[in-house]
Formats: structure tokens, C-alpha cells, sequence
């Protein structure tokens, strides 16, 4: 099995392993989840995602996972040793977090569309999120939190959009 292969595999098992927790579970927000995007959806968000993100979609995984207070976003490089990844994704995600605590989410509307479902609530957040990055030894972790219940309802929508459009490059 190549190297690829066995990163799809692992994302595969990853999603069964997520569908299999949150299936059946009334109070589970991962139960009511939106059903991915279509195939072609998919494909047009990782062409649109290459000319924003400097890293390998296929050499990555982003993972989302909602929390009371806001959400985690997680993006690692499949193999941890692939030090090229693991440093573009450091610099992209710190200079992301730079941006999304002045409420530029400039990016996320390039790749996803303007109509991203939690992005115009995210975008006026003046403040009410912080927003803190912290790297990881194969990537960065993103942690946004408000006690605000509104912007932590955007956030979750957000987290699930990008899931939904980023199909096998994501899981929660």
C-alpha cells in the first residue's frame, strides 16, 4: 500500500469511526450533521483551497471538532516527518489567525464562496472570539472560544461547511 493510499485509508477510517459515535445519539451535535457536499462541490473547493492554502490537501488533514465554547481546528500533515508540510501549515495557520481576529475571513470566502454558512457572523465578530494558535509537531492547532452563543452556533456551522466541502481532506 503507497503512501496515499494509506492516508485515504485512514481518513476513511476516521469518518466510519466518527459516523459510528454520533449515530444514534439524540443530544450528539455531530448526529444532526449537514450531508457532505456533492463530489463536484468537493473538487471545486480544492482547486479554489490550492491557491490559498500553500500546503498539500492531499498530504494533510484538516480536522474541526465543535466544543461548548467555540470549536478546534486542527490541520497535520499526513506523515508527521513531511517537515515542508508541517511548515506551511504553521505559517498559513498563524497568519490565518492574524487575519480572523481583525474578522478578515477573506480566505475561507475564497474557497468556500461568501454564502459559507456562520462566515458574515464570524466576519463581525469585533472581539468576541479569541482566536489563539499554537503549533504541533506534525502542524497547528487553531482554538476559538466565545461565550457568546451565537458566534459559537456560527463557528459550528463553519466547522461543518468546511468538513461537508472538504471531504476527504477533513474529519471532525
Amino acid at each position: 500500500m503507497n503512501r496515499l493510499d494509506s492516508s485515504r485509508t485512514r481518513r476513511a477510517l476516521l469518518l466510519v469511526a466518527a459516523a459510528a459515535l454520533s449515530s444514534g445519539c439524540a443530544d450528539n451535535p455531530a448526529a444532526s450533521m449537514p450531508t457532505p457536499a456533492t463530489s463536484g462541490r468537493q473538487a471545486e473547493v480544492a482547486e479554489r483551497g490550492a491557491s490559498v492554502m500553500p500546503f498539500d490537501l492531499e498530504r494533510t488533514t484538516h480536522q474541526f471538532t465543535r466544543t461548548d465554547t467555540g470549536g478546534v481546528q486542527t490541520v497535520v500533515a499526513d506523515a508527521p516527518q513531511d517537515t515542508a508540510q508541517v511548515t506551511l501549515i504553521r505559517q498559513h495557520l498563524a497568519a490565518e489567525v492574524d487575519r480572523f481576529r481583525r474578522g478578515d475571513f477573506t480566505d475561507p470566502g475564497r474557497i468556500h464562496g461568501n454564502e459559507m454558512p456562520g462566515l458574515e457572523a464570524l466576519r463581525a465578530h469585533g472581539g468576541r472570539i479569541t482566536i489563539d494558535y499554537e503549533p504541533t509537531p506534525d502542524g497547528g492547532r487553531v482554538t476559538y472560544t466565545t461565550s457568546d452563543a451565537e458566534l459559537r452556533n456560527a463557528l459550528h456551522h463553519w466547522f461543518d461547511a468546511q468538513v461537508s466541502d472538504h471531504g476527504q481532506h477533513a474529519t471532525r
